[in-house]
């Protein structure tokens, strides 16, 4: 079952990551070891329209529609960048400080993403 939603052309990002994460069981439990958290994403399009996805790296290593179970860290942001963020083009950094980027819950899980996004900047092509 796909992960994209048409309406959030850079969705297709969360079905690289999880392709990403079952590719290997090694890889999966260095990622919960790593992540230990439940990232979730609230994305907003263009037309104004806004979705949820997450990233299970505490229980399971797997990734899936909605907020997830108790986010320990939620991020919102525009669908076009988090597709930038995804594709490396833009800094999680610099889209917060520039309040682009809203993060509730754990902050400092956050940066725990990072390798995670380059997993799938390898294995999508946005």
């Amino acid at each position: 079952m796909s992960l994209k939603n048409d309406k959030f052309p850079s969705s297709a990002a969360f079905d690289a990551i999880n392709d990403a994460l079952q590719a290997s069981e090694a890889d999966r439990k260095d990622a919960i070891k790593q992540g230990n958290a439940v990232f979730a994403f609230n994305l907003k399009n263009a037309a104004g329209e806004t979705e949820s996805w997450h990233i299970d790296l505490k229980n399971k290593g797997v990734v899936g529609k909605g907020p997830g179970d108790k986010p320990t860290v939620t991020l919102s942001l525009s669908e076009s960048d988090f597709g930038a963020l995804v594709a490396g083009k833009a800094n999680a950094q610099r889209l917060f400080m520039s309040g682009k980027l809203k993060i509730k819950g754990d902050v400092m899980k956050a940066t725990k993403l990072d390798p995670i996004l380059k997993k799938a900047q390898t294995k999508a092509k946005l």
